[in-house]
């Protein structure tokens, strides 16, 4: 096996961190030699952050480079679009429709883009589109979209189910360990039969 490249995109208060920290962990417990490095823009301001995460049998470098990318999570779509340069020819974005506009545009005079998915599939992307909001908060945790979207994920790389539950439980306050299973369990189903 070579190496995986997954860069996760959106904007700081959004779980970005915690949700690569969880990828690094489970890929070290299921053997793999990891890399991570973390990007922070104006994070605790709703600016942009990023994460790379590199697994596979052998890593040297933390950082993913452009058109490298095998997987992109965006937990933003305008985040997605700004980093898509990112993924690979073919390569997979797993898209959060969540808008957050930046706090340096006025949106009466630049509107947000509409049509965030057609533009990823038309650069010859695969996309998996998700209300992630949407569902935790049906769930009764908000936020929980990050887990949700690492679920996704976690339908297309090799650590075992028992890998991910081992490493969210120590990675989540203890209080919120059911409800988070139940938004990566959540998360699965959305791609199930595509990894």
């Amino acid at each position: 096996m070579g190496i995986t490249n997954v860069l996760f995109a959106g904007v700081g208060g959004q779980g970005i961190i915690l949700a690569s920290k969880i990828l690094a962990k489970c890929a070290f417990v299921s053997g793999y030699m990891v890399k991570e490095s973390e990007l922070h823009g104006m994070a605790q301001r709703g600016g942009s952050v990023t994460s790379h995460v590199r697994f596979g049998e052998e890593v040297h470098s933390p950082l993913i480079h452009r058109g490298k990318a095998d997987f992109l999570v965006a937990m933003e779509e305008l985040e997605g679009l700004r980093y898509a340069y990112y993924l690979k020819p073919n390569g997979r974005a797993i898209l959060n429709q969540r808008r957050i506009m930046p706090s340096s545009i006025n949106p009466d005079s630049v509107p947000y883009p509409e049509d965030v998915k057609p533009q990823l599939e038309a650069m010859g992307f695969h996309v998996d589109e998700v209300n992630a909001l949407e569902i935790a908060k049906n769930l009764g945790n908000p936020k929980g979209e990050n887990i949700i979207l690492i679920g996704m994920l976690s339908r297309y790389l090799p650590f075992p189910l028992s890998s991910w539950e081992m490493v969210i439980k120590e990675s989540v306050p203890l209080k919120t360990i059911e409800i988070n299973l139940t938004a990566f369990e959540k998360g699965r189903e959305i791609t199930e039969g595509k990894g």
